[in-house]
């Protein structure tokens, strides 16, 4: 999958594409995939890198959604527990399953989530992921070696999805051009175009890296933009009223020892009314999240002293070794999509939207990263209708996600790429590039060429952030990385010396921002 290919598959064609999506993220990604499995023509257009935006910054679980099932949304918990068992079936390289232990410190909660956690297996059914079961406090700690111990009376342990949301995002993108899709990256939709009758029938994109204006022909336009879905409304209509509103919700990352083990804690309740996981991922202990409403979206958003003190605080409470803000390696916040409605973020519904503009616009929004499949197909399946096309059958129940390999686990940190390793691992037998880029992270020189060479990866960014994950896993170290990355893009690019200089600078301006200060 090369830049380059991709738009000359996007601008060759003549006649209209049956379906045009706009935004890379899980959402578009879903629908490119989902339509042209089904053999229909489809197109997409990115404004920045695929995943840029809320995509890549998850708290990296495919789940049902506990808390969901304590608001009493039994149809999402029970979709998304489907979903889940579907994706590790489609995607065994990128999901897996892991367990997660509730620590009990008073006597009514063994009982309380126990019994919650066992009707959660039951929603699951024959997607189910392993039965939850109490644990003593002895096995509490045997799982959960850095859980403070004061107070334990013991716990529960059930199972749910974890995934590197970004590389399955990159995978996705891959699977729908396996399948015909023209996308295109760095390429952000500037206009809608119109037929006789006022209907949308079209964009008008501008390639960021040539300055060139496309004009893309479509039978149906796809609205998927995340949280700037009322942006791309407004290009059909200035005064479309706002579906959504965003809330913000941030992660930190700490060395592994923070946590010990293999096995995920959930708190279950935390002072904002959310839940809070420690999660080991690559390495580290992820913990998060936060649920808190901004005012407008952003594409950096910024974690806000509260929000870092909250997650600190909170985890202090559960773990021996309380962490503090120089144990922290990065930093990431993401911006949720919320449909609007009543009442606070953290209690909104997490169900698709989609919405079609008295332009013919259709839009889908709203959602979680685990249903992206299932709302792709209600998408499409409306797409059909809209655009009159042909009615082909949905075909990614069963899938296989690019790069499926059963056991991907025995290649250890290449685990990610599935059955693209042995590309990436044909390129290390030069050592330059089977040398690790930093002593703290398991990257290589092969693994920026590859993403160069088969992913699209454009820029210092892209590499870092996306293709590879160090910017989430250690700022500093990303930091580090950025020249020697930027010369090998460079010499696979074709780009001169000052592209190398401007991009270095570009990325450690914004690696400062996943410092905590």
């Amino acid at each position: 999958m090369r830049r380059e290919a991709m738009l000359h598959r996007l601008c060759e064609r003549r006649e209209p594409w049956d379906i045009v999506v706009i935004g890379g993220g899980a959402t578009g990604m879903g629908v490119a995939v989902d339509a042209a499995a089904r053999g229909l023509s489809v197109a997409l257009v990115e404004a920045h890198g695929f995943g840029k935006g809320t995509s890549s910054r998850s708290t990296k679980l495919v789940h049902g959604g506990v808390r969901y099932l304590e608001q009493g949304n039994i149809s999402l918990v029970m979709s998304a527990l489907k979903e889940r068992g579907l994706l590790r079936q489609n995607a065994p390289h990128l999901v897996h399953d892991l367990a997660f232990v509730v620590p009990n410190y008073s006597w009514w909660e063994a009982p309380f989530y126990g019994i919650g956690l066992k009707l959660y297996d039951l929603l699951a059914g024959k997607y189910g992921f392993g039965a939850s079961r109490l644990l003593s406090k002895e096995e509490t700690l045997e799982r959960l070696p850095a859980l403070d111990p004061a107070d334990l009376l013991g716990g529960v342990v059930y199972y749910d999805g974890q995934f590197d949301d970004a590389r399955l995002l990159i995978h996705l993108a891959m699977t729908a051009a396996d399948h015909g899709a023209a996308l295109v990256n760095y390429c952000p939709a500037t206009a809608l175009t119109r037929d006789a009758d006022g209907y949308i029938n079209g964009v008008i994109a501008r390639d960021e890296e040539s300055g060139e204006t496309l004009s893309i022909p479509a039978r149906v336009v796809v609205n998927a933009s995340g949280v700037f879905t009322d942006a791309v409304r407004r290009l059909a209509d200035p005064a479309a009223e706002p579906l959504l509103i965003a809330s913000q919700g941030i992660h930190l990352v700490f060395e592994r020892s923070f946590l010990k083990g293999d096995t995920a804690l959930m708190v279950p309740r935390t002072s904002d009314g959310r839940v809070l996981f420690v999660i080991p991922w690559h390495g580290h202990a992820v913990a998060g999240t936060t649920d808190t409403p901004v005012e407008a979206p952003s594409l950096e958003p910024r974690a806000r002293d509260e929000e870092i003190e909250f997650i600190l605080e909170t985890a202090s409470r559960y773990l021996t070794r309380p962490p503090s803000r120089g144990d922290i390696l990065a930093v990431y916040a993401g911006l949720r999509p919320l449909v609007k409605g009543e009442g606070k973020t953290s209690a909104l519904s997490r169900d698709h939207v989609i919405h079609v503009d008295a332009s013919g616009l259709l839009t889908i929004t709203g959602g979680k990263w685990t249903t992206y499949r299932h709302m792709a197909e209600d998408c499409v399946d409306h797409a059909i209708t809209l655009g009159k096309l042909r009615d082909l059958p949905c075909a990614t129940r069963t899938l296989h996600i690019h790069g499926y390999l059963e056991d991907a686990a025995a290649l250890g940190a290449l685990q990610v790429y599935g059955s693209d390793a042995e590309a990436i691992q044909t390129l290390t037998r030069d050592p330059q590039l089977a040398a690790r880029l930093h002593p703290d992270l398991p990257y290589t020189g092969a693994e920026i060429l590859w993403a160069a060479r088969a992913e699209m990866a454009r820029t210092v960014e892209d590499a870092l952030a996306r293709h590879t994950r160090a910017l989430f896993l250690n700022a500093r170290a990303a930091m580090a990385m950025a020249e020697p990355v930027a010369r090998l893009l460079a010499r696979e690019l074709d780009r001169n010396e000052a592209w190398i200089q401007a991009q270095e600078s570009e990325f450690r301006t914004l690696a400062e921002q996943y410092l905590a200060r």
